[in-house]
Formats: C-alpha cells, structure tokens, sequence
C-alpha cells in the first residue's frame, strides 16, 4: 500500500503539525508501508513571496521531519518543485475541473474570511493537490479533518479523468487517525498558522508561549472541567494516560490553578522534544547530507511520476 503525505513550508511547524500529520504519518513508517512524503513549496507560493525565505522553510521543514522521526530508508522525501510532471497533470486536471467545484471549498472561503489574497493559485490549490495524489499513485493519504474536502476533490477528479479517457487512476482514501482531535491554539480556537496561534516546534520562546495560553478567570481554589479546557486538551497530546488522569482529577477538586498546569504541560513537552532538538542541531551541521536526502527522495518520485505521466499523455492525446 502506497501511502503520501505532504506539508506547506509556508512558517516554522508547530504542535498541530506534529500531531496531526506528523505523528500519524510516523506511525504508518513504522508499519513498513510504502511511504512518500513531500514538502509543498509549490503550494508556498500562495502565501511566500519571498524566494529566500521559501528555500530556507523547504530546509527548514525537512530538518524538522528528520529530527522527529522521518527516516529516509523508509520514507521518500522529496520537494515538490524536484517533480515538475506534477504541473504538467494539474493543467490536465484543471481541464475537467468544474468551478463549481472549487468555488465550494471551505478552505478557500476560510481564507478569504481570514483576508488572504484570492488569487487563482489559493482558489486551484485543491486541483494541484489532486495531482500531487494522483501522480504517485497513492492508496491512502494522511490529512487533517479540515482536509478532507480535499480529498474528496481529488476523488472526483480521478473520476472524472477515468470516465474521460478510460481507468488511469485509482481513487485515493483519506486516512485520518479518529484519536487525534482539534489541536487548540494559544488563544483557543485551532491551532494554525493563519490566525498566528501556534506554538512551533523547537520555539525558543516555548515557556512564554505556554505560560501565555489564554484562559479563563475562574479562581484557582474554584473546582474545573477539565474538558474543553486548551491547556488539558493539549496536555493529553503530551504526557501519559496517568498524568491526564491526575491532571483531570486535581482540576475538578478544585485548589489547582492554570499556572500549575501550564508548567506540567511544560515539562511534558520537554520530555518529548528535548531529544529531538539535540538530533536537529546534529542534522542541521551537514547541509551536503540533507541535499542528498532529498535528491534521491526526488529521484525516486520522478520515476514513480513517469510512469503515471506516460500513461496519461497517451490518453489525452500528446
């Protein structure tokens, strides 16, 4: 089984990331499926128009990766931009993508509510993710609830594609790990780049974050439901099925304010990011290496892509 997954080097990744694709794409690793993985610049430039800082993200994404988790003898990692046949299918796609389609997307219109720039790229962004999907020939793709539209998208555009010029691809399934719920942000709505809330990864700024999650004035010696409260929903992701339970108790006796539970979320952070900081610092000495990472991910990718590609100029006539 063929397994893709993709990430935005659109800002520094953060706590949602890790635990929503992250994690759940590290998971499927360890069961020896047949992972890809790519860093979506192209999909970036919706948002980065600065050309420095794009590469420095790409770099910076794949150093997070590694040092988490992602191993290269398990998993292809490659850029985006390394595999260009993945813009040549969009344009095929776009061809038989109704809009009316696109125009019902919630994301689009999330980032419209959110003042982003409607531009054609942010509008077809789900056209040139279908393709990402298709090209590899992907069985399942790790995606977040407010991806799944997505998907969908890509689904119907296979279909569409299929029907036009005969069974060329399959139809991808979204895989999304039902224990991983909506990961708040410091001010409590989900954790996103887009509404500037997010903890990242390796912050240095990481206690100051934590001890500024916003709460609400209830009085520490007051009893507290813990559900629904954003510090204990994002300590869950962090420490064991023992710590939350201590930590739901002490909160519904009352006497337990959200400094001290700051502070545990703290600690548990560091327990499980420590490690992984000390092992980006080491990766992040040998700039040769991680190239050489990624362009054998690429090549890799390419082949997989021709494959798919000479079948598809075949069908549409080129």
């Amino acid at each position: 089984m063929r397994i893709l997954t993709g990430i935005q080097p659109s800002g520094r990744l953060h706590w949602g990331n890790y635990f929503g694709a992250m994690k759940s794409m590290f998971d499927l690793q360890a069961k020896g499926e047949d992972m890809f993985m790519f860093i979506a610049n192209f999909h970036a430039m919706t948002t980065v128009r600065d050309g420095k800082a794009l590469r420095e993200a790409t770099r910076e994404v794949a150093l997070d990766y590694l040092a988490c988790g992602l191993d290269p003898a398990k998993t292809t990692v490659y850029r985006q931009s390394d595999v260009p046949e993945v813009q040549e299918l969009a344009w095929y796609l776009s061809c038989l993508t109704p809009m009316g389609l696109l125009e019902r997307c919630h994301s689009y219109k999330d980032k419209m509510a959110h003042g982003f720039e409607a531009t054609h790229g942010l509008f077809a962004y789900p056209v040139l993710m279908a393709a990402d999907i298709l090209i590899m020939n992907a069985d399942l793709v790790p995606v977040g609830k407010d991806q799944k539209q997505h998907l969908e998208v890509t689904r119907d555009l296979a279909q569409k594609f299929n029907n036009a010029y005969g069974e060329i691809f399959k139809l991808p399934d979204a895989y999304i790990p039902e224990s991983v719920a909506t990961i708040p942000g410091t001010d409590g709505q989900k954790m996103s780049k887009s509404y500037h809330n997010t903890i990242e990864l390796f912050d240095p700024s990481v206690k100051k974050k934590v001890m500024g999650i916003v709460t609400d004035s209830t009085p520490m010696e007051e009893p507290k439901e813990p559900e629904g409260n954003s510090i204990y929903e994002l300590y869950k992701l962090f420490a064991t099925p023992e710590e939350v339970a201590e930590m739901a108790a002490a909160f519904r006796a009352g006497g337990y304010g959200y400094g001290q539970a700051k502070k545990a979320l703290l600690s548990a952070y560091h327990r499980l990011f420590d490690p992984f900081r000390e092992r980006r610092e080491e990766l992040s000495k040998d700039v040769d290496a991680l190239e050489d990472i990624l362009s054998t991910g690429a090549a890799k990718a390419r082949c997989a892509a021709a494959i798919a590609m000479e079948k598809v100029r075949t069908a549409v006539g080129l």
